[in-house]
């Protein structure tokens, strides 16, 4: 069990705001989980791993398969209150679900 956050590198980001987009999507993804996952991945120490993709499509892409599958998913949109456009995709959250669910599709993608 585990969730993978992973974020559009299009996007040069200051590292507050990375870690602001990155939070919003591990939350957000951990609100659509349901229950019991939430439950296993807690008791596991709510393991996260941060990917990078190269677009904002990669993300959108993402997000859909995620969803084909019945995954709990977030793709996060930022507000653009700060230094980002409004609507600009920053981060997608997957999971907590199983490592190899989220593998299928996020396994070919580099650490962040």
């Amino acid at each position: 069990m585990k969730q993978v956050i992973v974020v559009n590198r299009a996007i040069d980001l200051p590292p507050g705001k990375l870690a602001a987009q990155v939070a919003h999507a591990s939350v957000a993804a951990f609100l659509e989980t349901a229950t019991p996952d939430r439950q296993e991945w807690i008791e596991e120490g709510m393991p996260k791993i941060v990917l990078a993709a190269a677009t904002a499509d990669v993300l959108r892409e993402l997000f859909s398969l995620a969803a084909d599958r019945g995954l709990p998913a977030e793709l996060i949109e930022d507000a653009g209150k700060t230094v980002l456009a409004e609507g600009t995709v920053t981060c997608l959250g997957i999971g907590p679900a199983e490592d190899e669910d989220i593998d299928m599709l996020t396994g070919r993608l580099a650490l962040y």
